[in-house]
């Protein structure tokens, strides 16, 4: 299955190594870079989408 990387809107297969849980979600992410600055403040992604690379 193909997800969106929340942070920077790329698509991310979910065999990634990068994701995490947040709220009971499971969020699938491009890279561990991606993941940190998600999991430093999920709320901003969720909010506002994908912001391009961090």
């Amino acid at each position: 299955m193909v997800h969106t990387c929340p942070v920077c809107g790329m698509e991310v297969d979910d065999t990634t190594p990068y994701k995490t849980m947040y709220k009971g979600t499971v969020y699938y992410f491009c890279s561990n870079g991606c993941k940190k600055a998600f999991e430093k403040d999920p709320e901003k992604y969720l909010k506002e989408g994908p912001q391009g690379m961090p």
